[in-house]
């Protein structure tokens, strides 16, 4: 009897708790102008807070649901880059395979610096490839064909360019057009286009319900992205005219929060030793395995703290994840908008989420 009790004491505790999360929250959404804040905060049994605060667009009168999609940006890269380690442990690829031994016909027109990069070093931004990150970016061609042979195009063009030299300030170069390279090299070796292995791997083995580009918000409500025009939040609609300039595999898939937990929780459980979709190895290279950006995740030794972060946007949304290596536990927030207020709510949040769960 005794023990019921205190089992029913702490589960009204976290019920109190988490409502004064809550409040908080909104509280920094309103602040803040974001339209729609979804966050959790996870360990790898369980998700101990969730929450979907706002509304799908600033013009729409539809409220946040935990169904809503959302884009995730650079936060891509964790998803790519656990893709491409599931290839790596059948075989078919090593982290130290180098580009040319699979791409020898692109060597002769490239820079003779890229020469010996290999897969860890492009998904670890160590190759030196310029970063194509949206400004002062080299002039892209016009390139002609599907998705994946545009990739190819780009890929080929990219290695004719100045490389960007690390040094002890600068130990990695963030590269989008890096992935671009990596996926190329997953490409080569299964046979399939980036989108289908997206599809192999999250949707048919994982069951995650991963989707491409920004979500559909015209067939169906949903989120709408949001941009800052003259000081105003402007709602972006799924059929703008919207595309990453061949560098999808870094920054382009929506997903709803809680199949997101589902991915991060995979993670925990292998940082936590146990074997799962990736070897428990995997995950530990992954996360820790090279300093400062390790494998999709930054990797960051602080006030002995261990954590695995990183954000994502493509302008429209932002997201921030939070991985606490020594206390096991995650935080995600996902956004519909991106501007510097919106960073710095989601920063005020993620601090907090942090102070009540002890990390």
């Amino acid at each position: 009897m005794r023990k019921l009790m205190t089992i029913l004491l702490m589960a009204l505790c976290a019920i109190c708790f988490g409502q004064k999360t809550v409040h908080f929250a909104d509280s920094i959404r309103k602040a803040y102008h974001i339209p729609e804040i979804s966050y959790a905060v996870i360990d790898s049994k369980s998700t101990l807070e969730i929450a979907a605060l706002g509304k799908h667009s600033v013009d729409l009168p539809d409220t946040a649901t935990l169904n809503d999609r959302f884009h995730i940006g650079s936060n891509t890269k964790a998803m790519t880059a656990f893709m491409i380690a599931k290839y790596v442990e059948n075989g078919k690829l090593k982290w130290t395979t180098k580009f040319f031994d699979l791409f020898p016909e692109w060597k002769p027109k490239s820079k003779p610096e890229y020469a010996n990069i290999t897969l860890q070093d492009l998904l670890s931004h160590k190759a030196g490839i310029q970063p194509f990150q949206g400004e002062d970016d080299p002039k892209i061609p016009n390139f002609k064909g599907t998705h994946q042979e545009k990739r190819k195009q780009f890929g080929e063009f990219v290695l004719t360019l100045e490389p960007l030299k690390t040094d002890e300030q600068h130990p990695f170069i963030y590269s989008n057009a890096g992935y671009t390279l990596a996926t190329l090299m997953a490409e080569k070796v299964t046979g399939k286009s980036w989108e289908q292995l997206v599809d192999l791997v999250f949707n048919k083995d994982l069951k995650l319900n991963v989707q491409l580009s920004w979500p559909e918000n015209q067939k169906q409500k949903d989120t709408w992205g949001h941009f800052t025009e003259d000081g105003k939040l402007q709602p972006v609609p799924s059929t703008f005219d919207y595309h990453l300039d061949y560098t999808e595999p870094s920054g382009d898939l929506n997903i709803k929060l809680k199949d997101y937990i589902k991915f991060i929780q995979l993670n925990l459980k292998g940082l936590e030793g146990k074997n799962n979709y990736l070897k428990a190895q995997t995950y530990a290279f992954i996360h820790k395995g090279i300093p400062n950006y390790s494998i999709g995740w930054f990797n960051i030794y602080e006030n002995g703290k261990e954590l695995s972060t990183h954000s994502g946007t493509a302008g429209t949304y932002y997201s921030l994840v939070h991985i606490d290596r020594l206390k096991n536990k995650a935080y995600i927030i996902f956004t519909n908008s991106f501007n510097p207020d919106t960073q710095q709510g989601v920063r005020l949040l993620m601090r907090k989420l942090k102070e009540n769960y002890g990390s």
